[in-house]
């Protein structure tokens, strides 16, 4: 009977509670300066992070927000936490994707949508912590062209205001490239922040912006930032992609922080990916804790960033991870790992290895992704400095990893890539071709000689990137040079020169390239300033026609023409089938450049 009593008691608390709970209004306004957002009529600029990880903590290290993606069971737990650390929310209503499936012009599924979302917003609106209504999150597509989910987005935007006078609405775009933010503008008025998740180009958003922006902007507020993405980074010559260890990953969110910082005419705060770890690609890429939950450093950055003091417990700092070999293992074979760490308070330090099946899935699109198998046994013996491994008996590509623990909460991660060669794939590889032999000094560019690699691999914006073989405008040689246009703002592009045409590794070709020294080509920007990569061996082995070797250079260009070389010493030339490429991002503007006399000599 007490039971009862209490629980009854308890319900009309909590039920009294929600009925007086007041909201904080939250609004948008343009100041001489630039745009501001304004809660309870102060100033507040926004100093977050999305993720799982303590809120306690954030609040305790200076942030003060932090963003879902989704509104669930949890919703009213989670502003509840915010509510009593003094954070604020941007709740997130999670719109549907294309490539899962979700038609826009299906109009009994946007219906349904545009039900949850009201639903959401009614439930939660006069909640203290609220700050924002978060409106979907990169459901726009590569271009962002599709008025239909714009629509949907608007829909749902003035449904929101209506419904609650006292929180901004935000729709959140990957990256500004495409028409996005054009569309944005101009299909939905009733957006009043645009969210922008960026990763390696982050630096430059805030030029970006104003470019593809029409003339008095809306505000954004960048919704994820971190690291290089895994799609933004390159492959090794494993095949595989290389991770900044936890040291390395500091600069990536310290120098973007400190962009957005300066951005106090369009840019109303920013939002660190992820407060928590998460498998993409692999278990520590976009982490801000580490699976333990021991936080990184690059907490103690973000912690230094917002509040103007670094925390009185330092994580670990990492200066390297070797690995003795690291390519052609045979299964049973040992390799030695080490490892150089140290502690800024000197604390002792605790270093657990565990090696990993690589996932070889990098381009997940954040979604969800299972841990790939570790093997315990793999590791013979191990201290703080390094370990004995004995790799597994299938072949493949595995992690190596290394995570270190200061016993106060700080933590650290390295992790290095290996290729184990099975019997089978030993006696594979036997058996794919050299290249064709050839005589040096050996042209892919040069007037009066036949092309022997196609320049077919077109990458990235492939409708953005324009090549004119026969331009005769100052060429460096002969008649005419290659002029290349990427005539876009932003995204990526590059074009790959094949042999065969158009075979990422499918293909038996290429050339036997032994002997050759140097590679060398001359270019010119049409302007100068313009950012370009060139470099040769793109093909990774993971594919049974691999590269057998790969180099690169990225260069800023003049428009005076220069000659470049990349250096060929001590590298593996027998299969050179993909013998030339460039590739560049966008640079706020469409550029153009020239290319001429490429050859290995």
């Amino acid at each position: 009977m007490m039971t009862r009593i209490f629980l009854s008691i308890l319900l009309t608390m909590t039920l009294c509670t929600l009925a007086i709970a007041k909201p904080v209004k939250t609004e948008v306004v343009k100041t001489a300066d630039g745009w501001q957002l304004l809660r309870d009529g102060k100033p507040y600029i926004v100093k977050g992070a999305g993720g799982d990880a303590s809120k306690e903590l954030l609040a305790k290290l200076g942030g003060n927000s932090f963003r879902t993606w989704g509104a669930d069971d949890k919703t009213l737990a989670l502003l509840d936490e915010a509510q009593k650390h003094g954070l604020t929310v941007t709740v997130g209503i999670w719109l549907g994707h294309e490539r899962h499936n979700f038609n826009y012009n299906d109009v009994k599924m946007v219906a349904e949508q545009y039900q949850r979302a009201k639903a959401v917003i009614e439930k939660y609106k006069d909640h203290p912590a609220v700050l924002a209504w978060g409106i979907g999150n990169e459901m726009e597509g590569p271009a962002g062209d599709n008025a239909a989910i714009w629509s949907a987005v608007q829909n749902i935007a003035t449904m929101a205001h209506k419904l609650d006078p006292n929180h901004p609405t935000m729709t959140t775009i990957a990256e500004v490239g495409g028409s996005k933010v054009a569309n944005i503008h101009a299909l939905c008025p009733d957006i009043d922040i645009i969210g922008i998740n960026t990763y390696a180009g982050a630096q430059s958003i805030p030029d970006r912006y104003r470019k593809v922006a029409p003339e008095n902007p809306k505000p954004y507020i960048v919704t994820e930032f971190g690291p290089a993405g895994v799609w933004e980074v390159g492959k090794n010559d494993l095949g595989a992609i290389d991770e900044p260890n936890s040291t390395e990953k500091v600069r990536w969110y310290r120098e973007a922080y400190e962009a957005f910082a300066k951005d106090t005419q369009n840019c109303l705060g920013t939002y660190a990916f992820t407060w928590g770890h998460k498998q993409e690609a692999t278990s520590t890429w976009f982490g801000l804790f580490l699976p333990d939950g021991n936080k990184t450093p690059a907490v103690d950055a973000l912690a230094e960033l917002w509040s103007g003091k670094k925390p009185g417990n330092l994580s670990p700092e990492i200066k390297s991870l070797t690995l003795s070999k690291n390519d052609g293992l045979k299964p049973g074979e040992t390799f030695t790992a080490k490892l150089d760490v140290s502690d800024p308070e000197g604390d002792k330090l605790e270093v657990k290895w565990v090696l990993l099946q690589d996932s070889r899935n990098y381009n997940t699109g954040g979604d969800h992704q299972e841990a790939p198998p570790s093997y315990d046994s793999a590791i013979v013996k191990s201290d703080g400095n390094g370990a004995e491994v004995k790799v597994p008996e299938d072949g493949g590509l595995y992690r190596l990893y290394a995570f270190i623990a200061d016993g106060q909460g700080g933590g650290a991660m390295a992790n290095a890539v290996l290729l184990v060669q099975s019997e089978k794939d030993a006696q594979a590889a036997a058996k794919v071709p050299a290249g064709k032999g050839v005589k040096l000094p050996f042209a892919l560019m040069e007037e009066g000689v036949a092309a022997a690699y196609i320049p077919s691999g077109w990458m990235g914006e492939t409708g953005a990137i324009a090549m004119n073989p026969g331009d005769t405008d100052n060429p460096h040689s002969g008649k005419t040079s290659l002029k290349v246009s990427f005539n876009a703002n932003a995204g990526w592009g590059g074009v790959v020169w094949q042999s065969p045409a158009n075979d990422w590794g499918d293909q038996a070709g290429g050339f036997d390239l032994t002997g050759a020294t140097k590679l060398t080509f001359w270019a010119r920007g049409d302007k100068g300033g313009e950012k370009v990569k060139f470099g040769f061996g793109v093909i990774g082995r993971d594919k049974t026609y691999f590269d057998t070797a790969k180099g690169e250079t990225e260069v800023t260009l003049t428009p005076e023409w220069k000659q470049y070389t990349i250096d060929l010493s001590n590298k593996d030339l027998k299969r050179i089938k993909s013998g030339f490429f460039w590739s560049l991002a966008g640079q706020g503007a469409p550029l153009s450049f020239h290319l001429d006399d490429i050859r290995y000599e």
